[in-house]
């Protein structure tokens, strides 16, 4: 099995972002599957083509996306990518998209193949906060989740795709009062209970549990 695993690069005014360096230190093998690690640009228009040439050259069985979430508290696995692109801040390269679609072509709205309730089961188990989400944003990281969704509906259905949202490290939160972070080591602990979760799971069913939430 080859899970392609991808972070994001700084965006906004951080100098770092935790996905991309999370994802640097994850190891080369997790669970018996194989680890393929990118770094992809926090820019719409490019970064979905980066990624489908990746899957391209090395032909995954799944792909995880990994983004920051600045402000959240927990690991987040997210269950829902839209097809819509909302920009609050500009991209790394000033693109700024408001109020459009992703494809003109696609649904409403793509869930992720992952079994993201036992993912949070197992992370929480491991004292890992984390949680499932219902909202990637409207940036980029839900720009690529949904990107992502549409080429496994469209063009690589055996594939399977899911995205992780990280909350910002200590380093970061320092001149951010009252904003949660947690350490860059938990961060990568929860992306490799995340891939082996995803590995156990493969082909199974998610598991039966109350995930959802009132607001």
């Amino acid at each position: 099995m080859k899970i392609l695993v991808t972070g994001f690069d700084p965006f906004g005014s951080e100098k770092i972002n935790p996905a991309l360096e999370a994802v640097k230190k994850l190891p080369t093998q997790i669970s018996g599957a194989k680890i393929i690690t990118l770094e992809i640009p926090t820019v719409f228009n490019e970064v979905g083509p980066i990624i489908q040439q990746a899957i391209q050259t090395y032909q995954p069985d799944l792909v995880l996306n990994v983004g920051q979430a600045g402000g959240r508290f927990n690991i987040t696995v997210e269950k829902v990518a839209i097809n819509l692109a909302d920009a609050r801040i500009a991209d790394n390269q000033g693109n700024q998209p408001l109020d459009e679609v992703i494809f003109d072509d696609g649904p409403t709205a793509y869930f992720t193949q992952l079994p993201v309730k036992a993912i949070v089961s197992a992370l929480n188990e491991n004292e890992i906060p984390a949680a499932v989400s219902y909202t990637a944003g409207t940036f980029v990281c839900n720009y690529v989740m949904y990107y992502v969704q549409h080429l496994i509906s469209t063009r690589y259905p055996k594939i399977k795709g899911g995205f992780i949202h990280v909350p910002y490290i200590p380093a970061q939160v320092v001149t951010k009062p009252n904003q949660p972070a947690m350490n860059l080591e938990d961060i990568v602990k929860g992306l490799e209970l995340a891939i082996t979760t995803m590995v156990t799971y493969n082909g199974l069913e998610d598991i039966k549990t109350i995930g959802g939430t009132e607001h």
